[in-house]
């Protein structure tokens, strides 16, 4: 695929992908269309040469994978995650408050809060229903503008501009509609999966904002979207595995949930998902754990989670050096006390990879004296311990509800992940290894 077909891809993924179920589901339904498998955890898995396969756990994480047709010496992993923030609404969420039903809502994740005011918002997630004896979840996405967070006006505010902060109780609740709209917010999100309100029992439910990504700029050379942090990672990565040719590795693509609220749930990268996973596959294709722990020392991991670029307005915020640009090529991510898990190791084989297929590479580092984040990388390693590069796209405005990458970076990751899916590594010994 080239950049514009890869960009429409994109921008029709995360169309449909409001929330991390919806984006595991549409990740789900391109696997299936690629001849790809779904395995239970549930169930005894058997698992046969040149086989497709992939599982989901909590309907918000997938692990998909193929099987060479010898025996394999280690696994090639890309990881990334399939939430971002957003707010949750609350249980019994409707607020009467001056006529005008309101939402009571949470924060999830660490969010810039300005940018959800003002704009059409409305709801997905999910929700679950008891019938025929058996718990069955719905996913829902109610496809119309339902929701706005007003803002106060700069008359009753006049600091608005120069001492901004949100309070999330009094701040950031949505406008629902008007008095006579009580007890209709349950009825509405029922109707959108044909079930009625009483019917539910329970619920997930996000907000979201409205409108569809664009490319955009003098030469088209930014996209702008919600979700680009995590979600045009976790596309590169499918598209990259989904394009890699057969090795002597097992391709794994691990895309995981709540990476944005740290990730220690039983489908984030701090659960036993990855370390379960690859042991069925061990067990199913007859190694042992002694062959199995072999394989994950010859393993590689590359954890693909979105850059700062560097701020045009901000420029003192960067690293005086290590200044990643959009649409200047792939950013390796290092940090001295390990938030991210790039080594002289892992950096130097991830660079090989791009340097293949020309694919172009950038640096990033804090400034350092700012403290910056951490990714799901060195979370998963504490499970599954292996080599592990952490990279990412560069983008303006992460953790907003509308953020802005460049438009030839996701052709980057593709086409370096293609390649990385391809090969196999060896550990040799004494920090010695081959790829190919």
């Amino acid at each position: 695929m080239k950049m514009s077909e890869i960009n429409e891809k994109l921008l029709d993924f995360l169309q449909k992908s409001p929330t991390c179920f919806h984006a595991i589901d549409e990740i789900k339904k391109t696997l299936i269309k690629g001849g790809y498998k779904e395995l239970s955890e549930a169930s005894k898995w058997n698992l046969e040469k040149d086989g497709r396969y992939f599982t989901i756990r909590n309907q918000s994480s997938i692990i998909a994978f193929r099987v060479p047709t010898t025996s394999y010496i280690g696994y090639m992993i890309a990881a990334a995650h399939s939430d971002s923030p957003t707010f949750k609404i609350k249980e019994n969420p409707e607020i009467v408050e001056q006529g005008v039903i309101k939402l009571n809502v949470e924060k999830y994740g660490g969010m810039l809060c300005a940018p959800w005011f003002d704009r059409p918002l409305s709801v997905a997630g999910r929700v679950v229903i008891k019938q025929d004896g058996k718990f069955i979840t719905k996913l829902v996405m109610v496809d119309r503008d339902l929701l706005l967070i007003p803002n106060l006006a700069i008359h009753m505010n006049r600091e608005a501009n120069s001492k901004a902060s949100y309070n999330a109780q009094v701040d950031m609740l949505p406008v629902f509609g008007g008095e006579d709209a009580k007890g209709k917010f349950m009825e509405i999100v029922a109707e959108s999966v044909g079930v009625k309100k009483e019917d539910i029992l329970s619920h997930d439910l996000y907000l979201y904002t409205r409108g569809r990504g664009t490319v955009w700029g003098a030469q088209n050379e930014f996209i702008s979207a919600g979700h680009l942090d995590d979600l045009q990672c976790a596309f590169g990565s499918l598209y990259g595995f989904l394009g890699a040719n057969d090795s002597e590795s097992i391709p794994v693509l691990a895309i995981f949930d709540n990476e944005e609220v740290g990730s220690g749930t039983k489908q984030g990268a701090d659960s036993t998902f990855l370390q379960d996973t690859l042991e069925r596959i061990a067990l199913s294709l007859g190694k042992s754990l002694e062959e199995n722990k072999q394989a994950i020392a010859s393993s590689f991991m590359v954890s693909a989670d979105n850059a700062h670029a560097v701020h045009p307005n901000h420029v003192e915020k960067a690293d005086p050096i290590n200044r990643p640009k959009m649409n200047q090529g792939i950013v390796i991510k290092y940090n001295a006390n390990q938030k991210y898990t790039t080594d002289a190791v892992s950096a130097a084989v991830f660079k090989d990879i791009c340097q293949e297929v020309n694919v172009p590479v950038q640096t990033f580092t804090n400034r350092s004296d700012v403290l910056g984040g951490s990714t799901l990388g060195n979370i998963s390693n504490a499970h599954v311990s292996l080599n592990t590069v952490d990279i990412g796209l560069a983008q303006l405005a992460m953790h907003s509800s509308y953020e802005t990458a460049g438009a030839k970076d996701t052709e980057y990751l593709v086409e370096a992940l293609s390649h990385f899916f391809s090969l196999s590594l060896k550990d040799e010994g004494e920090g010695t290894f081959t790829l190919k």
